[in-house]
């Protein structure tokens, strides 16, 4: 059985319709899919990992009919996975820098899911072109700037096959670029403003419980210089320079970012229209970010993005991180800010208090979405309504958000900002 969209064949051979039920319970959040793709078969390469292994057990809870490959180079791991989710999974063993070892992989899977990071420092796209090549629907967390738009190249190879494939699909960039095209589509369909400044911004204590793959990628974009656009003009930055404090509203308070180069800064000014746009991010206890910013100043550009010295940075700090983590929690908080030429400002706020799991429930709204046909034949990035059908976008938000903190979209700073403080007559500052 093979997904495709578009009245395309694999067992999910005519476009599928976009309603499908969804329960809100926490406790039995269950999506209840289409019944020609309920028994999907699909793979979660790096599947043996913290993001990977969170998106199996995610569609798992989600939809316990799927059929889950856990595909990774570790036996040992695969079956300690396998054993978490029990029922319809499997264990395959996958090298995705060997093209034989993911054609067989991919063989009889319905969608593909790329989880194995990290993605900075990439040549090439081994999955996507094998999945164009098999004809499998593909899902991907790439946090690259430079691989998401390789990818992004292959759109038109993957409309002649019919494929539909969803890049950058995970907590960010991924639920955050659907959280800005709903604020940009809102401030549109009102007519009282034009959108001219977004800004992205995330915080994760530690390494948010996601492991070694998050802290080599925190290293190697830190050897990135960043990419911002200013009012249509492209500009380039120090990476982790320009701090600012920001509020993240309810159980998190205000965090300290930093730019860093991810690809919604582009993506977003080039699909959703968006003429200022920017990243920050940071993380806690606050020494890291002291020590972030000290790796831009003391190790050359070269170094940070040599992908072997990265690892070996990480082999070296990587005890001392899950000491911290382990201290510090895994909360995690995005807050994307929307500015309008009327003066109007809103603000969308995702919290969670745990990464690890959040991005498993990320990435599998995409997938369903995927699965239920929302996605168009070509390669996408979130935000463009090919990608997630605009009606099928408040569906993906509330899978994602499973057991958030805080979620609110599209209000004004004041309002969901800490504690403010009302002067009387509602009137708050």
């Amino acid at each position: 059985m093979k997904v495709m969209a578009g009245g395309a064949s694999l067992h999910l051979k005519s476009r599928v319709p976009m309603a499908s039920s969804f329960s809100t319970d926490i406790q039995n959040p269950k999506v209840h899919l289409p019944e020609k793709t309920r028994k999907s078969r699909i793979l979660v390469l790096g599947g043996t990992g913290r993001v990977g292994g969170s998106t199996a057990i995610a569609l798992s809870k989600l939809c316990p009919e799927l059929r889950l490959v856990i595909g990774g180079r570790n036996r040992e791991k695969g079956a300690a996975v396998v054993d978490t989710i029990g029922g319809n999974s499997e264990f395959s063993e996958v090298d995705i820098d060997n093209p034989k070892s993911l054609e067989a992989a991919l063989s009889g899977v319905d969608l593909v899911v790329h989880a194995a990071g990290p993605f900075q420092q990439t040549e090439k796209c081994p999955v996507l072109e094998v999945a164009l090549k098999t004809k499998t629907a593909y899902v991907d967390v790439c946090d690259d700037t430079n691989h998401a738009f390789r990818a992004k190249s292959f759109n038109d190879k993957a409309v002649a096959a019919n494929i539909p494939a969803i890049i950058s699909g995970g907590i960010y960039p991924g639920v955050s670029n659907v959280m800005a095209a709903e604020l940009v589509r809102a401030a549109r369909s009102e007519s009282k403003g034009e959108p001219e400044r977004l800004r992205f911004f995330y915080y994760t204590a530690g390494t948010g419980g996601a492991g070694p793959t998050i802290l080599a990628t925190s290293f190697l974009l830190l050897g990135e210089e960043v990419v911002a656009y200013n009012k249509g003009e492209k500009i380039k930055l120090k990476p982790y320079s320009g701090m600012l404090n920001i509020d993240f509203g309810r159980g998190i308070g205000k965090r300290d970012v930093y730019l860093l180069n991810l690809p919604e800064v582009r993506s977003a000014h080039e699909f959703l229209g968006i003429p200022t746009v920017s990243a920050r991010f940071g993380t806690a206890p606050f020494f890291w970010n002291w020590g972030m910013e000290a790796m831009t100043s003391l190790l050359p550009p070269e170094f940070l993005r040599d992908r072997s010295k990265v690892q070996e940075l990480v082999r070296m700090f990587d005890p001392v991180v899950r000491a911290v983590d382990g201290i510090a929690g895994e909360r995690v908080s995005m807050r994307v800010d929307l500015e309008c030429t009327n003066g109007r400002n809103t603000v969308g706020i995702f919290s969670h208090r745990r990464l690890s799991v959040s991005v498993g429930f990320s990435t599998a709204a995409f997938v369903l979405a995927v699965l239920e046909g929302s996605t168009q034949p070509g390669v996408w990035f979130p935000e463009e309504p090919e990608g997630i059908a605009i009606e099928a976008r408040e569906v993906l938000l509330k899978r994602a958000a499973q057991g958030t903190i805080n979620f609110v979209m599209n209000k004004p700073a004041w309002m969901v900002e800490t504690n403010p403080k009302e002067l009387g007559l509602g009137i708050y500052v």
